[in-house]
């Protein structure tokens, strides 16, 4: 097990990461937020699916993935089409202009990465791959479960005992 330090280095990296997550979201359009990204992306990578599957894959509550699918669906990115299993829940599709708009992203992203990444090895770079993705396999296996969050260490403060002849 690795020892205290390296979890405490791990925590920083993970927050400088945000620079990376902000350039990312800098070459975006205006109208595409990286939620909105990550519902294209979704879609893209697993097809048509319903909005609580979504909300699954995405780990967020049903009225956030919601609102993203709201927006997407007013720029024509995506339909929303009644299920014929349960006609009261809605199948959700790239549109023509939704596949367009998921190839541009990952042109943009894939080109940003090539940029960035230029004077890293193809073994460097397949290695940040894999050891991302054992990262975030790490939360998926615990998604279900409670945190096992260790009881807070208090240093406890013990008084002198203090002894009277009446209770001896």
């Amino acid at each position: 097990m690795a020892e205290r330090a390296q979890y405490e280095e791990l925590l920083r990296q993970f927050s400088a990461f945000g620079a990376v997550k902000r350039e990312l979201g800098r070459i975006m359009p205006s109208d595409c937020s990286s939620g909105s990204a990550a519902v294209l992306t979704l879609l893209g990578r697993h097809g048509d699916m319903r909005m609580s599957r979504l909300a699954e894959l995405l780990a967020v509550d049903m009225s956030v993935t919601s609102r993203h699918v709201a927006h997407l669906a007013e720029r024509g990115w995506i339909d929303r089409s009644a299920d014929p299993a349960d006609k009261r829940s809605r199948i959700l599709h790239l549109t023509p202009t939704g596949l367009a708009q998921l190839e541009a992203l990952s042109e943009r992203t894939t080109q940003l990465l090539a940029e960035r990444l230029a004077d890293w090895s193809d073994e460097e770079v397949a290695q940040l791959s894999w050891l991302m993705e054992r990262l975030r396999a790490s939360f998926d296996d615990c998604r279900a479960l409670p945190p096992r969050l260790p009881p807070p260490a208090r240093e406890l403060e013990l008084e002198p005992t203090t002894r009277t002849p009446a209770s001896t």
